[in-house]
């Protein structure tokens, strides 16, 4: 029976990250990313920010105990209609910031106040889309549309942020440009 769930575990590892039409974003190291002030390139590594951003076994994860709040975005814009999925693992004081489209979105704890927090679920997995289709961009979390708005630009670089507390994102794919 353990080798039977072990597999199916595997096997939706396997599907989601190989979803059709979607590419990922990040695997073994940060290629395509870069620095958004100054333009460093990531290519070939791992971390950047002297450890801020470290990519392990395809996860990316935000150290809340090395300090700064930057951003490391997408070395190319994703232009047209497109589709931005992930998983993200909040943990203790996380309020880091995703950029697309001239939209900011806030990823932080779900404090009872903060509509765009609701449903968010500490330490554990968490799914996220982001939808792009002709001006409308759409953000949903856990199967929920937590905001809806116009996008600013018809094209732009993904961004994430490290602003406070700790997050995990994995399976980070695009459909689109």
């Amino acid at each position: 029976m353990r080798y039977l769930l072990a597999s199916l575990f595997l096997l939706s590892f396997s599907f989601a990250a190989d979803e059709p039409g979607f590419k990922p974003l990040f695997t073994k190291n940060l290629d395509g990313w870069k620095a958004k002030k100054g333009g460093e390139s990531f290519d070939g590594k791992t971390e950047a920010y002297k450890g801020r951003f470290k990519l392990t076994d395809g996860v990316l994860a935000i150290d809340p105990k090395v300090k700064g709040d930057v951003i490391i975005e997408t070395a190319t814009e994703i232009a047209g209609d497109a589709v931005i999925r992930f998983e993200f693992k909040p943990g203790k004081g996380c309020n880091n910031d995703l950029f697309y489209r001239g939209q900011k979105f806030d990823i932080r704890l779900d404090d009872g106040k903060t509509k765009e927090a609701v449903g968010i679920k500490t330490g554990e997995w968490n799914t996220f889309e982001i939808t792009a289709k002709g001006d409308d961009i759409e953000f949903i979390i856990n199967g929920k549309s937590m905001r809806k708005a116009k996008s600013k630009v018809k094209a732009s670089t993904f961004g994430i942020r490290a602003e406070f507390g700790e997050i995990e994102i994995r399976n980070l794919r695009l459909r689109g440009s």
